[in-house]
């Protein structure tokens, strides 16, 4: 197969992946990782884990939507910098779509769509779905004692609220610190700067000012928020209801429970929010401005990433950071757990879900669709 032939194959496959995942992806960034890993790793074989692992760590480590950032990773190394663009945009064109549908809907009817009778089915099979993946994650997050303690340590710190960035930082300090000790009784002068290029920070109206002024504000939250999607509210309360005022605090609600119960980042809030103020431009710049610093963030700092993991300094850090997302993971399922396991249908979902899984290594998209139709059906009954 000639070399055109072959990138022309894989932008194919990242394309159709990515679309597909972005149609079936409810959970929020833990179940979308979880996928990833199943999809990407166990059944293409794009990466192995060590590599998948590094790219979640280096994700987590720079701000925006973390699962977005991992899709964009997993493109870029795919197919290159065309694999970087496809396959961001295709993990996120859907949920886009989505959202823009049920704003449309919003806007004319002033009601949400029933889907509770879908997600109490879907809720169940993300739980399972994610379990498989902390599972298969483990050996290779924590692989050796320093990342065991690094990853215990970080069960109790997260429980208690520690912020996740610091809580990543942290384990990966610790482990970067513990596995150089001989070196560091053997020099005294000062470690090599760290991450310096990852840690990068920073339909009413349609005037020009109006959009302008739109797109403005979800670029900033785009390239200054760190952490959970859920942090985007307090962002989107304190910039469009307190200062702007352009959204009332329902609809700020409204707006969040559609990011939360469509598939996809959480981010494609922006989708209906921006269609909210300025019609279909405003859901386009919005959608834009959010996610645009992801795709700028990892092409600055995918370049570094061979050379963090052979560094006898920053190879340690990236697997602190990795043991530590792999427990900050495991106490999102707990807590999703809480809501998704709330009887015996439920649990009998999610345990089907989980045996078939592991013994028939079943496409995790086609459990999410049975899922929705139980949960559907047993309403109906």
């Amino acid at each position: 197969m000639l070399p055109d032939q072959a990138q022309a194959k894989r932008l194919k496959e990242i394309a159709l992946s990515f679309l597909k995942l972005g149609t079936v992806a409810f959970g929020g960034p833990a179940a979308h990782t979880a996928m990833m890993e199943e999809e990407f790793v166990r059944r293409r074989k794009w990466v192995d884990r060590e590599t998948f692992m590094d790219l979640l760590g280096a994700a987590n480590l720079i701000p925006g939507p973390n699962s977005t950032e991992l899709a964009i990773h997993l493109g870029l190394k795919r197919a290159g910098w065309l694999g970087l663009l496809l396959a961001g945009t295709c993990f996120i064109l859907p949920a886009m779509l989505i959202v823009l549908m049920l704003a449309v809907l919003y806007t004319r009817y002033g009601y949400l769509p029933q889907t509770a009778s879908v997600l109490y089915g879907i809720k169940p099979v993300i739980i399972a779905v994610i379990l498989q993946a902390l599972w298969n994650l483990k050996s290779t997050a924590c692989k050796n004692r320093l990342t065991i303690i690094a990853a215990a340590a970080s069960i109790p710190l997260g429980a208690l609220g520690v912020n996740e960035l610091l809580l990543l930082l942290l384990s990966g300090l610790f482990v970067m610190l513990a596995a150089n000790r001989q070196r560091l009784r053997s020099r005294l002068f000062a470690l090599p700067p760290l991450l310096s290029p990852v840690m990068l920070s920073a339909g009413t109206e349609q005037a020009p000012a109006a959009l302008g002024k739109l797109f403005w504000l979800f670029l900033k939250i785009g390239s200054v928020l760190y952490g959970s999607g859920y942090v985007l509210i307090a962002f989107l309360q304190a910039d469009f209801v307190d200062r702007w005022g352009v959204l009332t605090a329902r609809q700020l609600l409204d707006a969040v429970a559609i990011g939360q119960f469509t598939p996809g980042p959480l981010f494609t809030t922006a989708t209906f929010v921006g269609y909210l103020i300025a019609g279909i431009p405003g859901a386009l710049l919005a959608t834009l401005a959010i996610f645009l610093p992801a795709f700028l963030f990892v092409a600055l700092t995918a370049p570094w990433l061979p050379r963090l993991r052979q560094s006898p300094w920053t190879g340690p850090l990236l697997d602190g950071v990795n043991a530590a997302s792999v427990s900050l993971m495991a106490l999102v399922t707990v807590r999703l757990g809480s809501t998704a396991l709330v009887d015996g249908p439920t649990v009998l979902i999610g345990l089907a879900s989980f045996l078939l899984l592991f013994r028939y290594s079943i496409n995790s998209a086609w459990l999410v669709l049975a899922g929705g139709l139980c949960g559907f059906l047993i309403h109906l009954a």
